[in-house]
C-alpha cells in the first residue's frame, strides 16, 4: 500500500536537511503509526494525519535533531578549548618576540585569516540551525584546527628549536586538541 501524500511531503520536509539514514528511521515509525491508526478504524487521511501529529512538526524535530548532532557537541568542545591553548600559545609567542620572527607578512596575514575561519566554522557549528550545515561546518573546522595547530607548533619549534617548557604546554596541548579535532571529523559528517 503506498504512502498516502501527507506523509510523503511530511518526509520530504525532513529529508530536506537531515541524512536519508535519519529520515528512513523516522519513515519506519511513521509507516508504523500511520498502519496503527488505520487497523483502528480511522480512513487512510486521518490516519496520517494523526500520526504525523503525534510525530510533531518537521521544523521540531530538524532542531531536536541539530541539537542533539555529534557536530554540534565537537564544535562546542573545541571552542572552550580553544581560549586555554590560545593563551597558551600568547604566552609563548610574547616571551619568545615573535613580531621579530623572520615570518613573511603575508603568512601572518593567512594565519589570522585561517584562525578566524576557522573559530567562525566552530561557531557555525556550534549555534548553526540547520543539521547538514551544522555537521559540515563542524568538519571543516576540525580539519582546520588540526591544521592550525600544527603550523603553529612547527612554526614555533623551527624558529626557536630549543623545547624549553612553556613551549612544551601549548604543543601537547595542541596536539591533544589536533588528536581530538582529527578522529571526530567523520563523527562530525555522521551526525
Amino acid at each position: 500500500m503506498p504512502r498516502p501524500s501527507l506523509i510523503d511531503g511530511y518526509l520530504a520536509a525532513l529529508s530536506a536537511d537531515l541524512p536519508a539514514r535519519i529520515v528512513e528511521e523516522l519513515a519506519d515509525g511513521l509507516d508504523e503509526a500511520y498502519h496503527y491508526y488505520l487497523g483502528h478504524g480511522l480512513d487512510p487521511e486521518a490516519a496520517a494525519r494523526t500520526a504525523i501529529s503525534e510525530f510533531g512538526e518537521p521544523r521540531v524535530i530538524l532542531t531536536s535533531f541539530t541539537e542533539a548532532s555529534c557536530g554540534r557537541r565537537i564544535a562546542r568542545r573545541l571552542l572552550a578549548a580553544g581560549p586555554a591553548v590560545g593563551i597558551c600559545w600568547a604566552i609563548v609567542l610574547i616571551t619568545a618576540r615573535a613580531w621579530q620572527w623572520p615570518v613573511p607578512t603575508v603568512a601572518r596575514v593567512l594565519f589570522g585569516v585561517a584562525l578566524i575561519t576557522v573559530i567562525s566554522l566552530l561557531a557555525a557549528a556550534a549555534f548553526g540551525r540547520h543539521y547538514r550545515r551544522v555537521c559540515r561546518a563542524a568538519a571543516a573546522a576540525c580539519v582546520g584546527t588540526a591544521i592550525l595547530d600544527a603550523v603553529m607548533a612547527c612554526t614555533v619549534l623551527v624558529i626557536t628549536p630549543v623545547l624549553v617548557w612553556p613551549v612544551a604546554v601549548p604543543i601537547v596541548l595542541s596536539a591533544g586538541r589536533s588528536g581530538f579535532a582529527l578522529r571526530n571529523v567523520r563523527h562530525a559528517l555522521t551526525g
